[in-house]
């Protein structure tokens, strides 16, 4: 709570609007009770003529008026400060996210993540357009009411200050069991999200299993798990409502009681008196009743707070970026790894000590068996990870150093599953390039790319729709779509994690074509599996477990690097 109360305190002008409209408010409800009071006391008590109580009905009209605005206003207050604190929290989980997409894809699932976003975040609404508001008012009012009423009856004030801790305590006493379940709620309702867009994912892996019946048994479980968390909730905040409405009726009612001996037996107090202490009662037992409402909303608040919260305390390593623009000089830039290192923190060091140099033009392969820290390296170099040590020079100065911006338009990037979104096969060709691409432009980087063909045959060529995905493509028209992007960016670094696995020979060749054509003028680095690719390469980085094994050419590693030599033999189907 006392995360959630400064990230009020931030929203300075809606406090301080809070305090005033709470100052007003308590002043309203006297003068309101006052007017009241003395309406029915001039034309029953004092018999006065109906028209001398005009102005008196006048000024309660106003008064009753602007009591509305008041509370009108509060509640748009609280309202506009829940907004703002909800939009801060998702743009820091949106920019925590972004900073290190690669560390957030890995934790987690994908649902949990757009529950924590939406429905968690959501979640802290009623703490601050109702809690805050109501507590702020609570603070205010009930004191004005009693500082009102001990200068008219001593007795009536003494009863609420003996009866009014109750409410608080029986606050106390439900806020704990409501914070609670609302955490277990919030955790079942994650896991049901998680769960239930992982299985809707793999729905078609499932079916190809035979296991879509039993999969189907999990969401069933998993979402009356979270029926059951709610209904408890929900009972919690009968049980607190029913509670509350009792001690407040049977604290009024012990006012009306010693007041009306105290009037009708002992005579010792005025009518007037009497009916206005009568009146500010129940005002002063409703706005403790009220925040005692908001209170069990507000620790309701308390488990999405703890989802969000611990989400955003989550250390991960931030990408660092400088000021320095590229300059450039005509030259593809040339690549220093210095004593390079990079761990997960749950799985311990993925990259250790590598130690190499990339010249500008290069063609650079990296080999090595599967989880070395191939693509982990790849990831380094394009900075969507931040290395845990050495450094990373890019024509001799820290990458660190440069414009984010500035060196992401120097580059692509072309994985084994480049992700292709929901559009138009122009849309997607034309995110590769910069802001306003021509039609003509994406054609070319197209018919370089080797798609021109394939587009040209379907129905709508360009405008051909492509599902979320791109679901309708083969793996090869992903790739080329990729590549395409790239001929359409012209970068001077190109980062290839093997693209050509797993497609069939001719596939293959066209995009082998579409590489080399892409490469001329670039410095490449490719995660290689191949023999011919790793031939082709005039340096080759060896890693093993994440630590460097070797640095050189072909012939270099196979008389000096035994690892190396048994590697290619085995691609070779030599026995040694």
């Amino acid at each position: 709570m006392k995360e959630l109360n400064q990230l009020a305190k931030l929203q300075r002008s809606s406090m301080m609007s809070l305090y005033a409209t709470s100052l007003l408010m308590g002043g309203v409800v006297v003068g309101q009770a006052y007017l009241i009071v003395s309406i029915v006391n001039k034309m029953f008590i004092e018999e006065l003529e109906f028209q001398a109580t005009l102005p008196m009905l006048g000024a309660l009209f106003l008064i009753l008026t602007g009591r509305a605005i008041l509370s009108y206003i509060n509640g748009r207050t609280g309202i506009r400060m829940s907004s703002k604190v909800r939009r801060d929290l998702r743009n820091r989980l949106l920019m925590k996210w972004s900073k290190n997409p690669l560390q957030a894809s890995i934790q987690g699932q994908s649902g949990q993540k757009v529950s924590t976003m939406m429905d968690a975040v959501d979640g802290l609404d009623g703490y601050y357009s109702q809690y805050i508001p109501q507590r702020i008012q609570t603070t205010i009012v009930p004191l004005i009411l009693l500082i009102t009423i001990f200068t008219e009856h001593v007795y009536t004030g003494l009863i609420m200050v003996v009866t009014a801790p109750f409410i608080p305590l029986f606050m106390a006493i439900i806020g704990v069991m409501t914070k609670k379940k609302s955490e277990e709620q919030m955790d079942k309702l994650t896991a049901f999200s998680g769960k239930f867009l992982d299985i809707l994912q793999g729905l078609v892996t499932l079916k190809l299993l035979g296991r879509g019946t039993q999969q189907k048994e999990v969401i069933r479980s998993s979402s009356l798990d979270f029926r059951e968390a709610t209904m408890a909730v929900l009972k919690t905040a009968f049980l607190s409502s029913l509670m509350l409405e009792f001690i407040s009726m049977l604290s009024i009612g012990l006012i009306a009681l010693e007041v009306g001996l105290r009037l009708v037996v002992f005579e010792s107090i005025s009518f007037f008196t009497a009916f206005f202490v009568l009146v500010l009662a129940p005002e002063f037992y409703l706005s403790l009743k009220e925040l005692g409402n908001a209170f069990h909303t507000g620790r309701g608040s308390m488990g999405a707070a703890k989802k969000v919260l611990e989400e955003l305390k989550e250390k991960d390593q931030p990408v660092r970026w400088g000021e320095e623009g590229i300059v450039p000089n005509g030259k593809p830039p040339s690549i220093e790894l210095r004593n390079l290192g990079f761990s997960y923190d749950e799985k311990g060091y993925a990259l250790d000590g590598i130690m190499a140099v990339f010249p500008s033009g290069s063609h650079v392969a990296v080999v090595g068996q599967s989880g070395a820290g191939k693509t982990t390296l790849l990831h380094l170099i394009t900075g969507l990870l931040e290395p845990s040590e050495g450094d990373l020079l890019v024509n001799g100065r820290r990458r660190s150093e440069y414009r984010e911006k500035d060196w992401f338009d120097q580059f692509s990037y072309i994985s084994q599953n480049p992700y292709i979104f929901s559009g138009t096969i122009a849309e997607n060709i034309a995110i590769g390039g910069r802001d306003g691409v021509t039609r003509e432009e994406i054609e070319s980087a197209a018919e370089k790319a080797g798609i021109s063909e394939m587009i040209a045959g379907l129905e709508k060529g360009y405008e051909t729709p492509i599902g979320e995905a791109g679901r309708g493509l083969s793996g090869g028209e992903k790739q080329r779509i990729a590549i395409a992007r790239a001929f359409l960016k012209g970068p001077s670094l190109i980062l290839f994690d093997e693209p050509t696995t797993g497609l069939d020979l001719r596939t293959e060749q066209i995009l082998q074509s579409s590489l080399e054509e892409l490469s001329k003028g670039s410095t490449v680095i490719t995660v290689a599996h191949r023999l011919h690719t790793i031939r082709k390469a005039e340096h080759i980085l060896l890693l093993d477990k994440g630590k460097p094994e070797g640095f050189g050419n072909h012939a270099e590693l196979m008389r000096s690097v035994p690892h190396y030599r048994d590697m290619v033999t085995v691609q070779q189907g030599v026995r040694v």
